[in-house]
């Protein structure tokens, strides 16, 4: 690779130093050049070479900076993500991408404009379940998919001490945090939804966001799928559900990317993004009356590919795999 992009992050919160900091660093592509620390400066304790910005205008306006990743409360993005295009930046941005769908259709409009790339981060696409799933509905022995049920379950029933997400902000709540992750998930499979409806309900104490949020949508092809969020959970559910005219699919959410990133696992160790043993999917068929079962082993995943593909878009143009539509359409099924 002759180009290399130096780029910066605007927060090295937990987005910043586990899912975009150790890739940029890793991806030979990339030059991770600074990071925004208000306040506590600590990423050169990691990063000896990085530049600490003090704020998000001192980065945006650096020069040599060319792509800013917006990984700020959910509220800022826009806002952000707008003025680094306007500084002729391209901009990697964390989920929800935006508040409203009209943000973000004006991101792209910009970006459009100022000859630059916006695109969204939706990383549990490279996950090793999610890729799990795709390569079995792709392989088609499902056959026609009729039911799918996406879950994104945890249990966490006392208001955190994080201020800033249990408020009731812009871009707060869980339908936005986790409910991007499963109606993505639905979007790339299925493609674009015909018609949707959602529920959202604040269940613990005091809380001043949405904890619990489901939605159905309906695909073009017929496919219905129930997509669900929620902190209460104590027995967390398969979180892949499908049921075709040919079989069914059952798989485990892993976050073994997540798991590995928090005890320190290297990107390049072998081990990495590879499921632990009896983590496999489960498809089920009949055939002459007789049921047949069959493990599916996930593929290993990485992280990395999120970036080769910014890089991709960046370098040589390609077409980025989470597209305009895609992301105007998952913010239309989320805001109110």
């Amino acid at each position: 690779m002759n180009k290399v992009i130096k780029t910066g992050v605007l927060s090295f919160g937990m987005s910043g130093s586990l899912f975009h900091c150790p890739f940029l660093k890793e991806h030979e592509g990339f030059q991770l050049a600074g990071i925004v620390e208000r306040t506590v400066k600590k990423a050169h304790l990691i990063y000896p070479n990085i530049k600490s910005y003090t704020s998000v205008d001192d980065i945006i306006n650096d020069p040599e900076i060319e792509l800013i990743v917006v990984n700020t409360p959910s509220f800022t993005h826009f806002d952000f993500a707008l003025k680094a295009i306007q500084a002729g930046k391209h901009v990697l941005v964390e989920k929800p991408f935006t508040v409203t769908s009209k943000e973000a259709k004006a991101l792209f409009t910009e970006a459009n404009n100022n000859n630059c790339f916006v695109m969204p981060f939706q990383n549990r696409r490279y996950d090793s379940d999610f890729l799990s799933v795709k390569n079995v509905v792709e392989s088609g022995k499902l056959g026609n998919i009729i039911e799918v049920h996406f879950r994104y379950d945890r249990y966490n029933y006392n208001i955190t001490n994080n201020t800033v997400k249990e408020s009731a902000l812009p871009g707060n709540g869980l339908l936005y945090n986790l409910g991007s992750h499963v109606i993505d998930a639905a979007i790339a499979l299925f493609g674009i939804p015909k018609k949707w409806k959602k529920v959202k309900k604040g269940n613990r104490p005091n809380t001043q966001i949405d904890d619990y949020a489901s939605v159905y949508l309906e695909f073009e092809n017929g496919e219905q799928v129930y997509v669900t969020v929620s902190v209460l959970v104590a027995d967390a559910q398969a979180s892949f559900v499908l049921h075709g005219t040919k079989g069914s699919y059952v798989k485990t959410r892993c976050d073994i990317q997540e798991t590995q990133l928090q005890s320190g696992v290297a990107i390049k160790d072998l081990s990495y993004g590879v499921e632990l043993p009896n983590q496999e999917g489960i498809l089920t068929g009949i055939e002459n009356g007789i049921v047949h079962k069959e493990k599916i082993a996930s593929v290993k995943a990485s992280y990395i590919h999120v970036f080769e593909d910014v890089y991709q878009t960046i370098c040589n143009n390609k077409a980025y795999p989470i597209t305009e539509t895609q992301i105007i359409k998952q913010i239309e099924v989320i805001e109110d």
